[in-house]
């Protein structure tokens, strides 16, 4: 692939994480939250030193929203709970049958929490769920296989989305004030050999930043959809990633350790939390604000 940028990406800290997902940058704290689903850990990473503080959580996070002041929204296992710093307190319960659980999500521009399940079964039996600002939770849409990233453009109007067995970034119509989507669409297809589409963000140019699983990289997509820049890293499974640092400059990227082949060795590095900077930023991360 001639024409598009390259950068060099530097080791955070090696947690040699299961299944690393989930960054996101607290500007409340200065810390980057991410999480180890399998591992069933919520970590908290300064990122000028590495120093870690893990959190039990007692069941899977697949994903993280500030709330408040200093609290956080969690997409767990079967469904959405809020950790206070203490505990963590399951708040809705919307998957009760066997096989799901939830994966993916973000808050939304004026501080829903979006996350949707993964099937163990791979067939399109999960959903994409809003938790409203109001504390009530509704399903957005149905036929999900594998809930991945979600990103919004800036001025909310259009929502990003990854059911990762489509190996597509969908874009969709969003109405911020309802909280509904309409006109779903491909932006993105990515062919097999680059991997299988996971999480996802936008920076301030509008452009998309995509973790390709078994890739071995980030992709940037322009707002077009043209594959303008790549990030190559020294492991296969690259899972998500986010803009963060005080001056939201540094594009955090999440690895996993799981899913080698038992006839490949390990690599080293495997579950790392990666930085990289590409001289562009993102945007500060919408604080939810919802009833508990």
């Amino acid at each position: 692939m001639s024409g598009i940028t390259r950068w060099d990406v530097d080791v955070v800290i090696d947690m040699h994480a299961r299944l690393g997902e989930g960054p996101l940058w607290d500007h409340r704290k200065r810390v980057l939250a991410w999480v180890d689903i399998l591992a069933r850990l919520v970590h908290f990473t300064d990122p000028e030193t590495g120093v870690t503080t893990s959190i039990p959580a007692g069941t899977e996070v697949g994903a993280l929203g500030l709330l408040g002041a200093d609290a956080y929204l969690l997409a767990v296992r079967n469904g959405f709970a809020v950790f206070d710093g203490a505990s963590i307190e399951v708040t809705d319960e919307v998957l009760t049958a066997a096989g799901q659980r939830m994966n993916d999500g973000a808050v939304d521009p004026v501080g829903r929490f979006i996350a949707g399940s993964i099937t163990d079964d791979r067939t399109p039996s999960g959903a994409l769920y809003a938790r409203d600002t109001a504390g009530s939770v509704r399903e957005l849409f149905g036929g999900v296989t594998v809930s991945n990233g979600l990103a919004w453009s800036a001025d909310g109007a259009r929502m990003y989305y990854v059911d990762s067995p489509l190996q597509t970034i969908e874009v969709m119509d969003y109405d911020v004030g309802s909280g509904t989507v309409s006109d779903r669409q491909t932006f993105v297809t990515i062919p097999e050999d680059a991997g299988i589409p996971d999480g996802l963000t936008i920076d301030a140019e509008g452009c998309l930043w995509l973790a390709l699983w078994g890739g071995s990289a980030v992709r940037r997509y322009s707002p077009e959809g043209a594959l303008v820049g790549e990030v190559e890293l020294p492991v296969p499974r690259v899972t998500s990633c986010a803009f963060g640092g005080p001056d939201l400059d540094r594009l955090f990227i999440t690895t996993a350790s799981v899913g080698a082949s038992p006839h490949d060795p390990p690599r080293a590095l495997e579950g790392a939390l990666f930085v990289v900077e590409p001289g562009c930023t993102g945007a500060e991360s919408v604080v939810a604000d919802v009833s508990p």
